[in-house]
């Protein structure tokens, strides 16, 4: 019991058990079903390229696990959400498309402009549309859900405006190339692995983390530390607005074209859920990225889950939702202290007994 206790102390303890829970689900739904037992773990090659359902779960994950990275600095920094990622995605799409393929043309089998000059442009509005969340939560002191409840309505709506409300189709195969495949893996996995590595040699190696996991605890001590707390918080939803960018990126060229009213739709969920369920508090502080990756992989694992289990795209985002308040409810403060004083209790009782 002791050692357990200890176990679930860990902050990789939520995430790794979840994931864990989620595989198990898999496998009795495979043996109900008359599949092999370990079907779910099966990776093999088909037509060149790997598959398997732990492979789709990378695959379609790589979006949620990009995101993730943004979100954890986000909620760590500013002990708040942004609830624009998904709409900013949607805008990436948008500014994107509608510079490749000439604005006014919806179906293109070459470029009008450049495909860098493209992805260049959509990632420098995402940055500052992050850079604009930051100032209004840094600088206005604006509650983060708030101030990304603007670009939450107005993104999507800026990128449907620029596509005219139409499906901009790029037909050019080295657009599509970012949602394909390079080699027989599927290049989302190998950028959202660039992603990640990339953000955790920085936090290892730099002293960002630190700042950052600092001005959450409390700002006014790391303002009075010497740091200054509004460059921080607004650098991390710059960082968020990015990475928003980037997971438009991968979604885009996915599916090489501008759905601009469902690209990114309700991952905004999907993100703070995978922040949630990596052990971080929503109400900042410390932050584990690892967690929130490892979290990230378990929501898509869930959403894959719940498809096989019949359930509709239209429904899954209830499910997520009861798994949002369940997890929040366990970290809250009067939640730890009932648990505290519950195994405390029962100690006590073994001991008597």
């Amino acid at each position: 019991m002791g050692n357990f206790k200890k176990l679930a102390q860990k902050r990789l303890f939520l995430p790794v058990f979840s994931m864990i829970l989620v595989m198990l689900i898999n496998v009795v739904y495979d043996i109900a079903t008359g599949s092999a037992p370990l079907s779910f773990f099966m990776i093999s090659i088909k037509n060149g390229v790997l598959y398997g359902r732990l492979i789709d779960i990378l695959n379609r994950g790589s979006e949620i696990a990009i995101l993730a990275i943004g979100m954890t600095l986000v909620v760590s920094a500013s002990g708040g959400t942004d609830i624009s990622v998904g709409s900013v995605m949607s805008l990436y799409a948008g500014v994107c498309c509608m510079i490749l393929a000439g604005y006014g043309n919806v179906n293109v089998q070459e470029y009008a402009h450049t495909l860098l000059v493209g992805i260049g442009a959509g990632l420098l509005v995402t940055l500052i549309c992050g850079v604009f969340n930051g100032f209004l939560v840094a600088y206005m002191n604006i509650q983060p859900m708030v101030a990304t409840l603007i670009l939450w309505s107005a993104g999507r709506a800026v990128g449907l405006l620029l596509c005219n409300s139409q499906i901009v189709y790029v037909r050019v195969p080295s657009f599509q190339k970012l949602g394909a495949y390079c080699g027989i893996i599927p290049t989302p996995i190998i950028v959202a692995a660039v992603c990640v590595a990339i953000a955790s040699i920085v936090l290892r190696y730099t002293a960002l983390g630190t700042y950052i996991q600092s001005v959450g605890i409390n700002k006014k001590a790391s303002r009075i530390a010497g740091f200054n707390s509004a460059k921080i918080i607004l650098m991390c939803y710059a960082i968020c607005g990015l990475c928003a960018g980037l997971a438009g990126m991968v979604a885009t060229s996915r599916i090489y074209s501008a759905d601009t009213n469902n690209i990114g739709l309700n991952m905004e969920l999907d993100a703070i859920l995978s922040v949630a369920l990596g052990g971080n508090s929503l109400g900042g502080g410390k932050f584990s990225l690892a967690g929130s990756i490892i979290g990230a992989y378990t929501i898509q694992a869930i959403t894959t889950t719940l498809y096989a289990l019949g359930v509709s795209s239209a429904q899954a985002p209830v499910f997520k939702a009861i798994v949002v308040i369940i997890i929040v409810v366990i970290q809250a403060e009067p939640a730890k202290a009932f648990f505290k004083k519950l195994t405390k209790k029962s100690g006590k009782e073994a001991a008597r007994a």
